[in-house]
């Protein structure tokens, strides 16, 4: 008998992180108490601990901030692109500099595990500043104009589940372009922004180039309906978009949404099924599942089926849940009470309505918001947890026979935000590709991101694209 290691505990030291017992608003180059006073409490998913005190921005506050925004705005816009460059390449390098404080920070006020916020969403972040970076005194060879002008404001909502890199998406395209912001940082994910704006002042970016307002939905509606902003960018769910874009409409502010998803992962007969397992698990299992184009559908071809779940049930079987800052944990905390009971009503659902649930043997910790890798099989279309965003750990898994069934069903949604297709064949990647009605398919692997290349959706999962040169559109008045 083969001998069995256990992994000893690899925890990350919180010591390399200084968190305040408070912290203020950033308007105007400096943190400032809220007008009315107002906070509120943001804690670790997986202790439930407090880990600070943060201001709650009233529409007062936000006006403050936009004013800030509109004065910097002539001075930075004036800059040569070159100018602008050299701030976006010092707030990269100190990212790069601070990464490992920023992901234990992301790590403790996510719940998100060590390894994912040190390997993919620190890298992606600095990434991201480093190519608009590139981008600032190349905007007229961007394929958008000859004479390219930034459009003024940027009011940017952004949620919780990748609150760095989301952050990192608007802001940098948005400097690079010649705008200055106003970021919304979600309610339960606070702490990466308001740390953000310190790395801001350490790079010398002139005051009110870029302002932080904390709060919750009312400060984000507030940003949204503020008459000089120009631009609006969302990122979230797409109940609140929509809400978002009837506030806009009528007006001249531009917007982009990037919403919810449902995203289709379909394996062929011929797919090497080890690597498609790892992709299948990378799809739904990263960041336990809450990211917005998570590959929640998995369509399996008939033949393939028993094989294919026998093998993925025992690749869950090795994850590990428990603590984020643990260097082996592959699962960690789900982000809040409210989305843990989000998670598990539809669960629930799922087994209401006949579908068989499966997870492996599984040791929640007693505090935290905690949810077990799960999967679905006897799915059929009809079923909930095949239509609805979950936004966790939660795989529904249907079957095909042939390729044009499997477009039909991975196209049966509200939502156009991500795919997968898994296959040796070239003409069969190509072919099935060009019907899918989904913003970015990966063929042979899953949530692969690169600052260089576009994201976004079709349908109910928004407009507009980030990443790339196409993410500086949004961001210029061509």
């Amino acid at each position: 008998m083969a001998p069995v290691f256990d992994y000893a505990p690899a925890p990350e030291s919180r010591s390399v992180v200084d968190i305040a017992p408070s912290y203020g608003l950033f308007v105007d180059g400096e943190f400032t108490e809220a007008a009315g006073g107002k906070v509120f409490k943001t804690v670790s998913p997986s202790s439930e601990e407090v880990l600070s005190e943060v201001a709650e921005a009233s529409e007062e506050d936000v006006d403050r901030a936009v004013r800030a925004a509109r004065k910097a705005f002539e001075k930075w816009s004036a800059l040569p692109g070159s100018e602008r460059a050299k701030y976006l390449f010092r707030i990269a390098r100190v990212i790069q500099e601070r990464s490992r404080e920023l992901a234990v920070l992301e790590t403790l006020d996510n719940g998100k595990p060590i390894r994912e916020t040190r390997d993919a969403d620190l890298p992606l972040v600095a990434a991201h500043f480093f190519y608009y970076a590139g981008w600032a005194d190349k905007l007229e060879h961007a394929g958008h104009g000859a004479n390219p002008r930034p459009l003024g404001v940027a009011g940017q909502v952004i949620p919780w589940n990748f609150p760095l890199l989301m952050l990192a998406w608007k802001i940098a395209p948005a400097l690079a372009t010649g705008n200055t912001v106003v970021l919304k940082p979600a309610e339960t994910t606070p702490l990466s922004a308001l740390f953000f704006a310190d790395i801001c002042r350490q790079a010398g970016l002139p005051k009110g180039v870029v302002n932080i307002v904390t709060g919750d939905g009312r400060a984000g509606a507030a940003l949204v309906a503020h008459p000089d902003v120009n631009k609006v960018a969302f990122t979230g769910s797409t109940a609140v978009g929509k809400e978002i874009a009837r506030t806009v409409a009528g007006t001249r502010k531009k917007l982009t949404l990037e919403l919810g998803g449902k995203g289709a992962n379909i394996v062929f007969d011929d797919a090497p099924i080890d690597q498609a397992v790892e992709g299948i698990v990378n799809g739904i299992f990263f960041n336990q599942g809450q990211v917005c184009c998570a590959g929640s559908r998995l369509l399996v071809q008939e033949s393939i089926h028993d094989e294919l779940l026998d093998s993925l049930k025992r690749r869950l079987s090795t994850l590990r849940l428990g603590d984020p800052l643990d260097k082996n944990t592959d699962i960690g905390a789900i982000n809040s009470a409210e989305q843990l009971a989000r998670i598990t009503a539809l669960a629930e659902q799922g087994e209401a309505e006949g579908a068989e649930r499966w997870s492996p043997a599984c040791d929640l910790p007693e505090n935290g918001y905690w949810f077990a890798p799960t999967l679905f099989t006897n799915v059929t279309q009809a079923h909930t947890i095949a239509r609805d965003e979950i936004f966790g750990p939660v795989l529904s898994v249907l079957t095909f026979r042939t390729p044009d069934e499997a477009v039909a069903k991975a196209n049966n949604t509200p939502y156009g935000l991500s795919a997968g297709i898994w296959t040796e064949k070239g003409s069969r990647i190509l072919a099935v590709a060009s019907k899918l009605r989904a913003g970015v398919i990966w063929s042979n692997t899953f949530n692969k991101f690169d600052p260089t290349s576009p994201f976004g959706g079709y349908k109910e999962s928004g407009f507009g694209r980030e990443g790339g040169r196409h993410g500086l559109e949004a961001y210029l008045d061509v």
